[in-house]
């Protein structure tokens, strides 16, 4: 990943912020933020970060999107585990680094950026849990014209099988940090 985001360092709002200052899904976002648990073994990685000064965390989202609301405060508990310094850039105002990480050519979120203290990026998660994106991956391979007669019913019944694969309670969370820990550990 050869892009460099040193001039967005310290641009966004502060996961505190973020929270505070949500128009849209706030109790919700909160919700999932305080039902998060660690799954066993993981918040010991994850406190093991603490030591590197070397990660620097920029979330790309907004407070209307519902994979941000299910995924972004498990990805915030983890980085404040870890101390990595955590940012949130708003979609709509980072569009030019939003185009640099497209999901199959179009811009979904969140999209989670690791980069050193330059600003190159190193990792790269999201929008969603590797099992929720087969879904909509198969989807977009199956059905590529947005404009045929029947995409937005099928879009609408894939949105309904992503919310099955989440589920209702908070396993997802689990897959989410399995995620990062994969990631960050390559780093």
């Amino acid at each position: 990943m050869s892009v460099n985001l040193k001039a967005k360092i310290k641009t966004g709002k502060s996961p505190q912020q973020f929270m505070e200052e949500m128009s849209k899904n706030k109790e919700t976002f909160h919700d999932w933020y305080t039902r998060f648990t660690w799954p066993a073994g993981e918040q010991n990685f994850f406190q093991s970060l603490q030591q590197r000064d070397d990660i620097h965390c920029m979330i790309l989202a907004a407070d209307w999107c519902g994979d941000v609301v299910r995924n972004v405060p498990v990805i915030f508990q983890a980085m404040n585990e870890a101390k990595i310094p955590t940012e949130i850039l708003i979609m709509e105002e980072n569009l030019d680094v939003m185009d640099h990480f497209l999901t199959m050519g179009g811009r979904a979120i969140p999209i989670v950026l690791f980069t050193d203290a330059d600003g190159n990026v190193l990792g790269k998660w999201g929008p969603r849990p590797a099992n929720v994106q087969a879904i909509m991956t198969a989807f977009k391979q199956e059905n590529p014209d947005r404009n045929a007669p029947d995409y937005d019913e099928k879009i609408k019944d894939t949105r309904a099988k992503m919310l099955q694969e989440y589920g209702e309670g908070t396993g997802y969370h689990a897959i989410i940090i399995k995620e990062l820990h994969e990631i960050l550990s390559s780093l």
